[in-house]
């Protein structure tokens, strides 16, 4: 891209914000892939693992739950349940307050898997963690510039 490009562009800093931001958050995101690869699992297994041990108090860790925290459809959920319990990471049971409901629970061996896990993921974050703020910090600072200046030729 040129420079007369650049200039046309209003939203350039936004972009450059933006691309900023995403790079950062996927440089985690591999760093929390290939921990959970080197461990055994497949990524989502971790999530699902995380998504169990995580759930906050007063909701039961469902699978509807884990398929809304993870994004996932319920069936895909259910299949990686499946998996995650025939690698003992997971326990799956009927709730005691609603038969319909299946909950989930970590195992002894899924626990001390998420365990070693979070380490490596708090050990990067406090590495990263400062980088991941100052992208997200330029992407909200960005916004605001931009919105300014709309408003302005808006209103000038």
């Amino acid at each position: 891209m040129n420079e007369r490009t650049r200039k046309q562009d209003p939203n350039q800093s936004l972009h450059q914000a933006l691309a900023s931001f995403r790079h950062q958050l996927r440089k985690f995101l591999l760093v929390s892939e290939n921990a959970a690869s080197e461990a055994g699992l497949h990524p989502q297994q971790h999530q699902l693992l995380l998504a169990v041990a995580g759930v906050p108090v007063g909701r039961a860790p469902s699978i509807a739950y884990a398929a809304e925290a993870l994004g996932l459809k319920h069936n895909t959920v259910v299949e990686l349940v499946d998996r995650c319990e025939q690698e003992g990471l997971l326990d799956r049971a009927t709730d005691h307050e609603d038969g319909r409901r299946v909950c989930l629970r970590t195992t002894a061996r899924g626990q001390r898997v998420l365990d070693r896990l979070s380490q490596v993921h708090l050990q990067e974050l406090n590495l990263q963690g400062p980088l991941l703020i100052q992208a997200l910090q330029d992407v909200v600072n960005a916004k605001s510039r931009s919105q300014q200046r709309s408003n302005r030729k808006r209103n000038g």
